[in-house]
């Protein structure tokens, strides 16, 4: 069943942030994901959008998601965002 990780990011230094997006693609497809919205305007149909950058991934299963969260590749990724953005990431199953 797919699996679904959801984030939403507060960029502080966009230079240092296009380095952290030109780097975790590959980390993602290694493991079957792939980009089902990265960035763009948010259309706010109903309550509110805090404005943060929301990005969702899909992946094959649950398994792939924590095993490119936990990879090698995405960890050598992720360093480039710290100090770049600050994130909040969820993982979901998708619906049966």
């Amino acid at each position: 069943m797919p699996a679904y990780v959801i984030v939403q990011i507060d960029v502080t230094d966009p230079a240092q942030y296009e380095e952290y997006k030109k780097a975790v693609p590959a980390a993602i497809h290694a493991y079957g994901g792939r980009y089902l919205i990265r960035g763009g305007v948010v259309e706010v149909l109903d309550g509110r959008h805090d404005g943060r950058r929301l990005v969702m991934l899909e992946f094959p299963t649950m398994d792939a998601v924590r095993a490119w969260w936990a990879s090698p590749e995405y960890q050598a990724s992720k360093r480039l965002r710290y100090g770049a953005a600050t994130m909040d990431a969820w993982a979901v199953p998708g619906a049966q």
